[in-house]
């Protein structure tokens, strides 16, 4: 609650003209105001789908291709999907403390150590709490059938986030990516 009385009386001061303030020189603030709004970065997020197909080569191996999904499209249970989530900084200064959430669709299941970057590196983590808390490795509880209760690594169908934070500022007029693959149950 705090936060939302800060932001609203943020809100209410920048909404009260520097000029109607006793003692305030009406250009000064006015002119900061405004520079501090333009250098803003302004970081454009795109989310890209594709299918990952399997096919035999000449010689009999498997050669992997991703097809671009787009529209209305139909996947089949055990289709894997790759996810790109691509940030372009649209503005004129650096952008820090990048921080990229994106849920693990409904009716799929998140493939394990398949979350990458793209130009860039971050810390990756993931929620098994749907997006309450954010861990490297995920942990649960097992009752064994001795009722002796152990931890270990969270299957992937618990998973429900995964998320980037990106330690290094995204230069004007730059991009970078994060990948995550999940299979329809």
């Amino acid at each position: 609650m705090k936060r939302l009385s800060i932001i609203g009386l943020a809100a209410m001061l920048v909404a009260v003209p520097f000029s109607s303030c006793p003692g305030i020189a009406a250009t000064t603030p006015k002119n900061i105001l405004v520079q501090n709004v333009q250098a803003q970065p302004k970081v454009q997020l795109r989310l890209t789908a594709d299918k990952k197909v399997v096919q035999k080569d000449t010689a009999g191996k498997d050669k992997v291709t991703w097809v671009s999904l787009q529209g209305n499209v139909t996947v089949q249970p055990g289709d894997v999907l790759r996810y790109t989530v691509t940030g372009a900084n649209n503005g004129s200064h650096p952008a820090t403390n990048l921080v990229v959430t994106q849920p693990i669709p409904k009716q799929t299941a998140y493939v394990l150590n398949s979350s990458s970057t793209i130009k860039s590196t971050a810390t990756v983590t993931y929620s098994i709490d749907n997006g309450k808390t954010f861990v490297a490795k995920p942990t649960v509880q097992f009752k064994l059938a001795n009722g002796k209760v152990e931890t270990r690594r969270a299957p992937a169908e618990v998973y429900t986030h995964v998320r980037w934070k990106f330690p290094d500022a995204i230069a004007d007029k730059s991009t970078i990516g994060a990948v995550y693959q999940v299979r329809v149950k």
